[in-house]
């Protein structure tokens, strides 16, 4: 997958009901999903979204078990992760979740602006 810096790149719903969401946008939209990897190596249950004909992943559901609301949220593929939770908080935003090394995926963050909308980003692998 490859995103183009500072452009709208992923999808996350998070819910503790993952089943539920899987069913309810495979059966309105058509999407596919499948786990990202094993949920039991990379420590969470995240199901990656592609479109019926096969395409790349655009998005995913993520099960909270309850450990936060259910939300939906719009990703930002950036180039540097720590630099934008830095900018973010200069700007008089916050940082919710900085991980810059996680188990799997790439480096990403959960933000909130200084209206307290939540937003991610995440720095793509290179090509």
């Amino acid at each position: 997958m490859t995103n183009p810096t500072n452009t709208l790149a992923w999808f996350e719903v998070a819910t503790d009901d993952p089943d539920a969401a899987v069913a309810f946008y495979s059966d309105l939209f058509g999407w596919a999903f499948m786990p990202f990897a094993d949920p039991e190596e990379a420590g969470v249950d995240y199901r990656v979204a592609t479109q019926p004909d096969g395409g790349p992943p655009f998005g995913g559901i993520l099960a909270t078990g309850g450990a936060m609301a259910p939300h939906a949220v719009f990703s930002i593929a950036v180039a540097d992760v720590g630099a934008i939770c830095r900018a973010t908080e200069k700007l008089g935003g916050t940082v919710v979740l900085e991980d810059l090394s996680p188990k799997a995926g790439p480096p990403n963050a959960y933000l909130r602006d200084p209206l307290g909308n939540l937003f991610g980003v995440f720095a793509p692998p290179s090509a």
